[in-house]
């Protein structure tokens, strides 16, 4: 069977499965998602060792340390993706529920009920975890869902999908409502975006030239953030030990994600006391640092920022450094250079704080906390199926809610319009 062929079997079989699953009750889609987790438990040895075939593999095509980084699965990364299956299940089923319900003059009752969207594709690069991400929320929303990962990953979500075709079938659910795509011919992702018969929105996640793509090729509507340009800006109010931490954390718990730390600014009454301890501890962690001129004036060991680098999403250990007059050029700067993802600032100034999150146009806007924190899994959404940094549907991690729609329902008792 040709790809074409193939992708429209899956396309097919996955908009049967989504009335089955728009119809199925919350204890059937969680016995599903439990049943997932007690089989990862199970398969834990099986997802590792045929992780490492990944891993051998990539290191030989040359692929860069993020993505080895998202790649790697362990113990860790395992017990994350059972804990966000547990959390999913735990969490309030949206499809069903009606609000606004409200009387009219005419008699009837109007409202909103929450509906899956139907079909959801998903497309990502290395994160074999996120396939569980996404098969949960979908699941959980009363979606079906396809599934298509990067071919370097293709061994660990081969085994992942056994999972989860054993979790659908322990609750009678269509082994067809979670469909991971097992080739890894590119045509399969040209195929997935353009089938609107089939599919009712796509999600990327993956690098920008990705993103890029599917935006510019799909022919269904997608949820997606481009890149991740995620700002600190130490007020001049900051306490200096909140500064240092969270600033290290925003940008070295990992390097290759959307919601890392690119771009620091800092009020220029505080650059002097936090700067030097701030670079030091950077430095010393591999961190290279990239600043304007006023901070090279304190710094020895920077190298020269261009205005490139302040739309740079790096996705490694490089910093560009920024010293600001005051909160109105912070703000300005982040929203012309920014890409609308997470940005926080560290102070003890209500007022000033409060201007921030007002006046910050990104999807996540933090006061005191590490950018790191914009993940659904921190957000309490059990997992995201990921970041949008659109205004129409959905905006920042996008969990169950975003996964659903609304329809009005009206209830009478035999009106009719005059």
């Amino acid at each position: 069977m040709d790809v074409l062929s193939y992708m429209q079997s899956l396309g097919q079989a996955a908009r049967d499965a989504s009335r089955a699953m728009a119809k199925a009750s919350t204890n059937k889609k969680n016995h599903a998602l439990l049943a997932i987790a007690q089989t990862i438990e199970a398969q834990r040895q099986a997802i590792i060792a045929a992780n490492a075939k990944d891993m051998v593999a990539a290191q030989k095509n040359g692929l860069d340390a993020a993505l080895l980084d998202r790649l790697e699965l362990n113990d860790e990364r395992i017990d994350a993706m059972i804990e966000g299956l547990q959390q999913v299940a735990a969490l309030t089923d949206p499809v069903g529920e009606i609000t606004g319900l409200k009387y009219l003059p005419s008699g009837i009752q109007v409202g909103q009920m929450r509906v899956p969207l139907g079909v959801i594709g998903i497309i990502y690069e290395s994160r074999p975890n996120v396939t569980i991400e996404a098969a949960s929320l979908c699941l959980k929303s009363g979606n079906a869902a396809i599934l298509r990962g990067g071919s370097e990953a293709i061994e660990a979500n081969r085994v992942l999908a056994d999972c989860i075709r054993s979790g659908l079938a322990s609750a009678n659910l269509p082994a067809s409502a979670v469909q991971v795509v097992d080739t890894t011919d590119r045509a399969a992702v040209g195929a997935l975006i353009t089938m609107p018969e089939f599919v009712d929105v796509i999600v990327p996640r993956g690098g920008k030239g990705l993103i890029e793509r599917i935006s510019k090729e799909a022919k269904v509507p997608v949820i997606k953030h481009l890149d991740g340009v995620c700002h600190v800006y130490l007020d001049e109010f900051a306490d200096k030990t909140k500064a240092i931490n969270i600033t290290i954390n925003a940008k070295t718990h990992r390097n290759g994600t959307c919601n890392t730390l690119e771009t620091l600014l800092v009020h220029e009454k505080v650059a002097v006391e936090f700067l030097p301890e701030l670079s030091t501890a950077l430095l010393d962690l591999g961190v290279e640092l990239r600043g304007c001129k006023a901070t090279q004036a304190i710094l020895s060991k920077v190298k020269p920022a261009t205005e490139e680098d302040w739309f740079e999403e790096y996705l490694g250990p490089i910093l560009a450094i920024k010293i600001v007059k005051n909160l109105d050029e912070a703000i300005a700067h982040i929203n012309h250079y920014g890409s609308h993802h997470t940005d926080s600032i560290i102070s003890e100034n209500y007022s000033l704080s409060r201007r921030f999150l007002t006046e910050v146009d990104s999807s996540s806007v933090m006061i005191n906390a590490s950018t790191r924190f914009a993940d659904g899994f921190e957000y309490g959404l059990g997992a995201e199926i990921g970041i949008s940094t659109d205004k129409i549907h959905a905006r920042g991690p996008v969990g169950l809610e975003g996964l659903t729609s609304q329809k009005y329902v009206v209830l009478g008792n035999g009106e009719v319009r005059k």
